[in-house]
């Protein structure tokens, strides 16, 4: 197995001089990120208007850069500044492409001058139907050109702006939707994924009936082209607007209830985005970037913005592995992707399967992989730079919904040792604290923290007059030092590394306590799916009484096995010696149980506490956000079956 903290890559001396990143620390006068970070949380008021000048954003910053108010969730960057997303999109200006479309079926492309013909008359249009300043438009849509003009023209109005994917049913839609109460709804007929049309009518129908609040439904395919046709030659408004406007909503997953609604910013999303795409990602303008995501995940708000820098962004629709492994890496090749974006799970797949891209692709295009949406292992680590490409910039990064950014990720101009997130964010005062609120070191496994505020902080949930339910969320598990709030306490269960970055182990509400001594789930992970014969595994706990008639938690495996094999008492041992060497005794599984798939949300992340909550008869809430929700339910029975 390979070692956490190996070192698999490091930037030879001229590609880290070239980078932006070390362009930045030598006009701060930092010798090296270390450097740059101490000065970039310590020193907000000369930072964070550096960001806003190096990233080229226009608009009116004003005079003041951090108001601290009296607690973090109250801090505000830029109180006084003015900006319009859209402007800063459409200041690009040719022929060349803005969005390069890929679905199943096709592909298409427009460039910027054309994207602002379109976004010019989606904003005449929606204005037409009475959109204005607060109110909000929502998208059931594929990932695609479609979904991008119908966020920057209800942002040209000064509209909310919220999305989804169609492969949401109708109880999942209107759980979000249905509290934010849209005026436009931009929807489809139907979806292609894995060669198979999927056709969603009545799912539209149900949808639309349960938004009463809706004046106009645009239907891609139907009514896409009339709605915005009497309209081009419109010029979009580029009205600039407060740096805390509302701009998007956002979901959490909702599998522990009803979704959160989280509610972002423009130029706090804008002000991250900027930072994270051209420091930490290395991306300047006429660059590419592909992100594997969907319109219902926040990695879609993420790529998008990117435009914003002048970035060419591949929005890719369907199946990422359909017909084959290699459409993804095809893409790379075929548009000169300098940027690509996956899943951890992505990998994890393609070295099930033994594929490896570097012997089928050129991917000389291609300066930085990044991965998301779970740990990436020490071997999938080595994998990558065996397999796919040799001198590839590996970013794994980590962050969330609740941010719309992240707190620790890649820096183009530090080594990647294997397993370890390389640094905090720039900006982000990252820690990890122990259950009683006190800084761990290297090596120390703890709570994320951010301790200081960070420009992408929510403006809150929707319906949450009073912010209750926002700072219980994240400010009321660790006081504050001044006696405010709190700090942001995150729910990733993290450590330090030694070379100064970090290593998360799994979310802080899937951790498992047998005896009493917390332990992560992503270590065992690795153990076990490092094993041949074993596709995909899921731990969790089982509560059961002690000899004493207390309560304890028993650790249960999940397994999913590769075609041909069968968990035997062979197998079972083989997973209980790994599990006990790579690990401890203490992670060994008290009960393995092969099954033929696992529960996931739709962006692909296994629902831990869903199967806990499932197993231990406590309520499921919100099965809507499960990609099936029907596999929850064979596992429960398979393991509750004894």
């Amino acid at each position: 197995m390979t070692e956490f903290g190996a070192l698999l890559w490091t930037p030879s001396a001229e590609r880290a001089a070239a980078t932006r990143m070390a362009r930045f620390a030598e006009r701060l006068g930092c010798d090296g990120y270390e450097s740059l970070h101490d000065l970039s949380v310590s020193e907000p008021d000369r930072f964070w208007p550096a960001v806003w000048d190096e990233c080229g954003l226009v608009g009116d910053p004003g005079s003041t850069v951090l108001d601290p108010g009296a607690s973090m969730p109250e801090a505000r960057f830029f109180p006084e500044a003015s900006l319009s997303v859209v402007e800063q999109v459409l200041r690009h200006t040719g022929s060349e492409p803005a969005i390069i479309a890929e679905s199943e079926t096709g592909s298409r492309t427009i460039s910027w001058d054309e994207l602002a013909i379109e976004v010019g008359a989606m904003a005449a249009a929606l204005a037409e139907v009475g959109v204005g300043e607060g109110d909000r438009v929502a998208a059931w849509l594929p990932n695609g050109i479609e979904a991008v003009v119908a966020m920057l023209g209800a942002a040209a109005l000064g509209a909310v702006f919220s999305s989804t994917s169609p492969d949401f049913g109708a109880a999942g839609v209107l759980d979000r939707f249905g509290q934010i109460e849209p005026v436009v709804l931009f929807a489809v007929d139907g979806y292609d994924y894995g060669g198979v049309h999927f056709d969603r009518r009545d799912v539209r129908a149900e949808i639309e009936s349960g938004l009463p609040t809706l004046r106009r439904t645009v239907v891609l395919g139907h009514d896409w082209a009339s709605f915005l046709e009497p309209h081009r030659g419109t010029p979009a408004p580029l009205t600039r607007r407060s740096f805390h406007h509302p701009w998007y909503v956002l979901y959490s997953s909702g599998t522990t209830g009803t979704p959160k609604c989280i509610v972002h910013a423009t130029g706090r999303v804008l002000l991250q985005h900027a930072k994270e795409h051209q420091l930490h990602t290395d991306l300047s303008a006429g660059d590419r970037l592909l992100y594997v995501t969907t319109c219902g995940w926040m990695m879609w708000n993420w790529l998008v913005s990117a435009l914003a820098s002048g970035v060419t962004i591949v929005a890719v629709d369907g199946n990422v592995a359909h017909p084959g492994p290699s459409r993804l890496w095809d893409l790379v090749d075929r548009h000169g992707v300098d940027v690509l974006g996956v899943g951890a799970k992505y990998l994890d797949a393609l070295a099930h399967q033994g594929y490896a891209p570097a012997e089928h692709h050129d991917l000389s295009s291609l300066r930085t992989l990044a991965s998301t949406g779970s740990p990436l292992s020490p071997e999938r680590f080595a994998w990558t730079y065996e397999h796919v490409k040799a001198d590839v910039h590996l970013a794994s990064i980590s962050g969330g919904t609740d941010l719309c950014a992240c707190f620790v990720l890649g820096d183009p101009t530090s080594p990647v040792h294997a397993g370890e997130i390389q640094r905090p964010g720039l900006g982000m005062a990252v820690d990890v604290w122990s259950e009683a609120g006190e800084p761990l070191g290297p090596g120390q496994r703890g709570e994320l923290v951010c301790t200081r505020p960070f420009p992408s902080q929510p403006l809150g949930f929707w319906g949450d007059d009073d912010g209750s339910r926002y700072r219980a969320a994240y400010y009321d598990r660790f006081p504050d030092a001044r006696g405010g709030d709190g700090v942001w306490h995150h729910g990733d269960f993290a450590s330090w590394t030694e070379h100064g970055g970090v290593i998360i182990h799994g979310r802080s509400d899937t951790t498992l306590n047998p005896g009493g001594i917390r332990i992560g789930t992503a270590e065992i992970y690795r153990a076990v799916e490092g094993l041949p014969g074993v596709a995909e595994s899921l731990v969790f706990g089982e509560e059961v009484t002690d000899d004493d008639g207390g309560t304890d938690v028993r650790i249960v495996l999940l397994v999913v096995l590769d075609a041909g094999v069968e968990l035997d008492d062979e197998l079972r041992a083989r997973i209980a010696d790994t599990v006990r060497t790579s690990c401890s005794p203490r992670h060994v599984p008290r009960r393995i149980v092969a099954v033929a798939d696992l529960p996931r949300t739709r962006s692909g992340k296994l629902v831990e506490l869903a199967v806990a909550d499932a197993v231990n008869g406590r309520e499921v809430r919100n099965t809507e956000a499960l990609l099936d929700p029907d596999v929850l339910w064979v596992v429960r029975d398979a393991v509750t079956d004894r």
